[in-house]
């Protein structure tokens, strides 16, 4: 695969604004939010692009039709000559032939690695897995039940501030999502669940905002899990979403039973199921 000039990212978005899926991370990356990486067949004449966002996430589209390039995403998705160094959960355009070419390789490279009982080899540290990314939409009737349902906030709700970025570490944290706690603050949004020692409990944030839609981001640390932090930090970012004209978007694995259930509570309704594919990378 052939890296695209930072410059010529913008060439990739109306190829982008095609793809029925949500892709916002993807498109962090090519309006530079965040530094990511693109890749691509041609760097002259392109025509398919595999675009790596730095928190992990990918996507492969356009034309399959370059063989070489085929091939160097199959080496690079199993890892075959040992090019790729972190792991990653690749999706692919679901109106192109790539699902099919990713699914054939992963078959290929679990089989050779002695999995032959299918992708969700979880046991085996270079399996390839084959999930589910569920895409889900907000009715708004009912988040508005869900909000009248809602007990009293379980903890103070304040906004993410620039010391709360800096104070989360680990997990889905916005510093995987922007440049630094200045960029985040002047162009994100969030809400923090505080302990009564002022320490953060719960977040929800954008990850991504572009185009009138704020993609949530969530995370709970594990002593304040079972609390509804989630949902009281979750549901502050949305209504902030509503009232200021962007549409909240929420998209996780189906396998993530928390995340899942969290969004069907919230109001989110699932409206498209694709494979999500777990690039194992073994130090």
């Amino acid at each position: 695969m052939i890296e695209l000039e930072t410059g010529k990212y913008t060439q990739v978005l109306p190829l982008l604004d095609l793809i029925e899926i949500n892709t916002l991370f993807a498109r962090a990356v090519l309006e530079h939010t965040i530094t990511g990486k693109v890749y691509t067949d041609d760097p002259d004449d392109p025509r398919a692009y595999y675009i790596a966002h730095p928190y992990g996430m990918s996507l492969v589209l356009g034309d399959t039709g370059n063989e070489a390039f085929v091939c160097a995403v199959c080496e690079y998705i199993t890892n075959s000559k040992g090019g790729r160094r972190t792991a990653e959960w690749l999706q692919a355009d679901p109106a192109g032939e790539w699902t099919g070419i990713i699914d054939a390789a992963a078959a290929s490279h679990n089989s050779a690695i002695g999995l032959d009982g299918g992708f969700r080899a979880e046991a085996s540290s270079r399996a390839i897995q084959r999930n589910t990314r569920v895409n889900f939409i907000l009715d708004r009737t009912a988040f508005a039940a869900a909000k009248r349902a809602a007990r009293r906030q379980p903890a103070p709700v304040v906004r993410l501030a620039e010391v709360h970025f800096t104070a989360l570490e680990q997990g889905v944290v916005p510093r995987f999502f922007w440049r630094d706690a200045e960029h985040f603050t002047a162009e994100g949004a969030g809400f923090v669940v505080l302990t009564a020692e002022g320490d953060v409990a719960a977040a929800a944030f954008s990850s991504c905002c572009a185009g009138g839609q704020l993609e949530i981001g969530i995370e709970t640390l594990q002593a304040h899990r079972g609390k509804g932090y989630a949902f009281a930090v979750s549901l502050a970012l949305i209504e902030y979403c509503l009232e200021h004209g962007l549409e909240p978007v929420w998209a996780c694995r189906q396998e993530n039973t928390g995340s899942y259930r969290l969004a069907q509570k919230l109001g989110f309704r699932p409206v498209l199921t694709l494979p999500y594919f777990g690039l194992a990378y073994e130090a």
